[in-house]
């Protein structure tokens, strides 16, 4: 059975530093390096992520590009007294997925877009690119749409910001199931934070 176009394209981005993606994408990140945080892209870099994950070419549907710094939290040294092992500077990580922040950081900018998902395109030595696909609620070919007419409805308002994404719901632990996962749901917060 002959491979679809989208199936070559999932085969190259197994392995993006490896074969024709590898010199491509070393291209493609000294280019991002010159952009600001937030970039409204023409379309996807990944064509077949985003179409896995409910991107359409039509009015409504908008992809940006967000650059995630990497590593943990930037904490400052205390100044009031205490020893070393207790003043918790290094190795203290964040509690939401460098993703989850992209979509968050997103959602601020173009607020009255909502979001529906997003993916990885890239890394490099201290930032990572996520792009991710927001749709605006109250477009007409949105709310005429069978696939994506949902999101128009109240209750998704803030998706990213409450964590309902997929990336949101991930970081959260819910997709996660049986022994270990009892104060996950309904949330973690309702679990006295004990959860995850």
């Amino acid at each position: 059975m002959a491979k679809s176009f989208y199936t070559y394209i999932r085969d190259a981005w197994k392995d993006p530093d490896d074969g024709k993606l590898a010199e491509l994408q070393w291209q493609r990140k000294q280019d991002w390096r010159e952009e600001g945080a937030l970039e409204r892209i023409e379309r996807p870099t990944r064509l077949d992520r985003a179409r896995s994950l409910g991107y359409k070419a039509k009015q409504g549907v908008v992809v940006v590009r967000a650059s995630i710094r990497k590593g943990g939290a930037r904490k400052e040294r205390f100044t009031a007294g205490r020893r070393s092992k207790r003043q918790g500077v290094t190795r203290i990580t964040r509690r939401k997925n460098l993703q989850r922040v992209a979509e968050e950081r997103t959602t601020r900018v173009y607020p009255n877009l909502r979001v529906l998902n997003s993916y990885s395109v890239g890394q490099d030595g201290s930032q990572k690119w996520f792009e991710v696909i927001l749709v605006d609620p109250e477009h007409p070919a949105i709310e005429n749409d069978d696939d994506l007419s949902w999101i128009c409805e109240d209750q998704h308002t803030d998706r990213a910001l409450r964590g309902l994404t997929s990336a949101g719901r991930r970081n959260r632990g819910l997709n996660n199931r049986g022994k270990g996962t009892e104060r996950t749901r309904p949330s973690i917060s309702s679990n006295e934070n004990r959860g995850r």
